[in-house]
């Protein structure tokens, strides 16, 4: 976050890290709620050393409320839209932890998997179990993965339907594996 301007705006950095690769811009708007709202899949950056070290980036400074946008940015703004309307959007915005179910269907190699995720406030992974179809549970955390980028945007309507309670991911914590020893 840095400067105001007179319409009671600051400049907020914001990302869209999209797993591989990330798009930064500098967004003039009225709070963080305002940008996540407004965009999907973005995070307002507040770490001072990161905020600091943008400032020297040429980054695209936009007003929310600019009409036109620049590519991907747009794009977000409209995924954003086409979600306000539906049943659960923003349901689990404003909540601390989220435990979530989500289904792999298997893909390169990787066989099918649901994925019991707890889930902080900022969307990244705190802890995860990997349940496969042949009933093993591996655990896994923070310090077993390479990067830990958001993994959900709280505001997707489609999570509602995701979300587990916190005994039942608990339960299959306790049963599960270390990725690691197997234990």
């Amino acid at each position: 976050m840095t400067d105001t301007d007179a319409a009671g705006k600051t400049r907020f950095l914001v990302l869209h890290d999209y797993g591989m690769g990330a798009l930064w811009w500098w967004i003039h708007a009225r709070s963080p709620r305002e940008i996540v709202e407004t965009f999907a899949e973005v995070e307002v950056i507040d770490r001072s050393d990161t905020v600091d070290r943008a400032e020297t980036w040429n980054l695209n400074a936009i007003d929310i409320d600019a009409p036109t946008l620049p590519d991907g940015l747009d794009s977000l703004r409209t995924q954003r839209r086409a979600q306000r309307d539906r049943p659960g959007f923003g349901a689990l915005a404003d909540r601390s932890v989220v435990y979530l179910r989500r289904r792999w269907d298997g893909e390169d190699g990787v066989g099918p998997a649901d994925y019991l995720m707890e889930v902080g406030s900022d969307g990244r992974r705190l802890r995860q179990v990997e349940l496969g179809g042949d009933g093993t549970a591996v655990k896994s955390g923070p310090d077993d993965w390479a990067y830990n980028p958001p993994v959900v945007d709280f505001f997707d309507p489609d999570l509602a339907g995701m979300e587990i309670g916190r005994d039942e991911f608990e339960a299959q914590w306790l049963r599960a594996h270390h990725m690691d020893t197997g234990q």
